[in-house]
């Protein structure tokens, strides 16, 4: 169920990243999003996208329809057989939706990153770090 971010950053092909930021009584996600985000992630709504409206009957957050969530993955470009990777960056709350609306349409290899997208950082930062130049060639 988790990928840590040593993982994802050596993970071949990469899987499609969802941005899930959302926190009650915060609407910035997009654009703590557009701020920073992994590379290819794609934000993710989750009053819009995993969620029907509101109202008093179904509550604040009511499941989407099957069809509302496959037309959702499409438009993130996720496709038959792709590996899923949600993040978040309020302690796996909002990712965690991601994951369990996502099995529950149907999809079988969707992941939760370990840490959100304060792991990714601290992952890439030590990357970056130990990243040296390419060896010496053998051409004459």
């Amino acid at each position: 169920m988790l990928v840590s971010a040593a993982e994802l950053l050596a993970a071949e092909p990469r899987p499609v990243l969802l941005d899930v930021r959302w926190a009650l009584g915060d609407d910035r996600g997009r654009e703590k999003y557009l701020a920073g985000h992994l590379p290819g992630a794609v934000f993710v709504d989750l009053e819009s996208e995993l969620a029907d409206p509101p109202s008093a009957e179904q509550g604040r957050h009511p499941l989407p329809s099957v069809q509302r969530l496959q037309s959702a993955a499409r438009r993130w470009g996720i496709r038959d057989g792709d590996a899923v990777v949600a993040y978040d960056a309020t302690g796996g709350l909002a990712a965690a939706r991601a994951w369990w609306l996502l099995r529950w349409g149907g999809l079988r290899d969707v992941r939760l990153l370990d840490g959100g997208l304060d792991a990714w950082v601290r992952a890439a930062a030590r990357s970056r770090a130990g990243t040296s130049g390419p060896s010496r060639g053998t051409s004459p």
